[in-house]
């Protein structure tokens, strides 16, 4: 998938550096929004689109934003991310998007007329047709919608609201697999999603207060201002190479024969458990991590990719009074995540 920003694919010829060519578009069927999950209702987004794309033989588009608007206006009170930049880019790669359009939401972008927008559709990005949600708004003060671009010229297909008909017919919305993995509901909220819940992201160097307590963990970067879900969990961890494909054996090969680690229930994982919060013990308020503790794991895993899939909600943060008390709830925490792990086995 061919990734840009709108800017870059705004800009004239004359700001662009030396390196860098424009970018023509060919022509395209575009859908818009924040994907945010890319869940079930999306994924019925990107059907049509790639189905009107095959039809007209051109082109499958999305474009989202970044930030998303409401992390924008009001980035403390923003939901959560269910997906970030590179989850989302990765997700829409899977279900056959050729192409991503990221448009920096800011003040420059929302202040453009419905008119400026539909203009940027037809005359810059090549659009021919859109498909779209039936409440989609556009444009300063959200003054464009569907009926707008019609008359502008454009096809536009709008799609109703998807509904989990497992669910008395509630609609599928980013908003409600949110509330789902928040309650710890993790099979409910993979439902929605058409697939297993997981975050990505880079090993990073994090203060090693786990390490001194004999439970060193690997501390992901979240890349997004906070986390879907809190609390602690049972995972399996796969090794993700530059391209984002699983690399095989990508964790075991990196062990010795005496501290190995433990299988995951997919192929090329290792099990782990796993601490995404605030850590209110450690007083480091609003500090977001995902920490994954790998027992009878020795390995150096800085720098590498890892995918985090989330299997068993254990139980919500808590804080403890001290170090000590800390040590023994991670201690009773990691053999109960590892008596679920036999039973799966069984």
């Amino acid at each position: 998938m061919n990734t840009y920003f709108l800017e870059q694919l705004m800009a004239s010829p004359s700001a662009l550096s030396a390196n860098t060519s424009p970018v023509d578009l060919a022509p395209c069927v575009l859908t818009i929004g924040n994907f945010d999950g890319v869940h079930l209702g999306h994924q019925a987004m990107l059907a049509h689109v790639r189905d009107i794309a095959k039809a007209q033989n051109i082109g499958s588009a999305v474009m989202i934003f970044e930030p998303q608007p409401r992390e924008f206006f009001a980035p403390a009170t923003a939901p959560a991310r269910l997906t970030n930049l590179a989850e989302k880019q990765a997700l829409l790669a899977e279900y056959g998007i050729e192409t991503l359009i990221v448009a920096s939401f800011d003040a420059e972008f929302r202040s453009l007329s419905a008119q400026a927008f539909a203009d940027i559709l037809a005359q810059r990005l090549n659009v021919q047709a859109l498909v779209l949600g039936d409440d989609f708004k556009f444009g300063h003060d959200r003054t464009g919608d569907s009926q707008f671009l019609r008359d502008y010229g454009l096809d536009v297909t709008n799609l109703h609201t998807v509904i989990d008909d497992k669910g008395k017919g509630a609609r599928i919305s980013s908003t409600r697999i949110r509330n789902l993995l928040l309650a710890g509901d993790i099979d409910a909220a993979n439902a929605l999603l058409g697939r297993d819940y997981a975050m990505t992201g880079v090993v990073v160097g994090g203060d090693k207060i786990g390490r001194t307590m004999d439970f060193p963990t690997a501390n992901v970067d979240l890349k997004r201002i906070k986390p879907a879900l809190h609390g602690i969990f049972a995972v399996d961890v796969v090794s993700l190479d530059d391209n984002g494909d699983v690399i095989p054996n990508g964790l075991t090969a990196l062990t010795n024969s005496e501290n190995p680690g433990i299988a995951g229930l997919r192929p090329h994982s290792l099990f782990g458990t796993a601490n995404i919060g605030i850590r209110p013990s450690v007083d480091k308020e609003h500090d977001w991590r995902l920490e994954v503790h790998f027992p009878k794991l020795q390995a150096d895993l800085y720098g590498l990719t890892l995918q985090v899939r989330f299997l068993h909600y254990l139980h919500g943060e808590r804080h403890y009074e001290s170090l000590e008390a800390l040590k023994a709830g991670i201690h009773n925490d990691v053999i109960d995540l590892l008596e679920w792990r036999a039973k799966q086995s069984n």
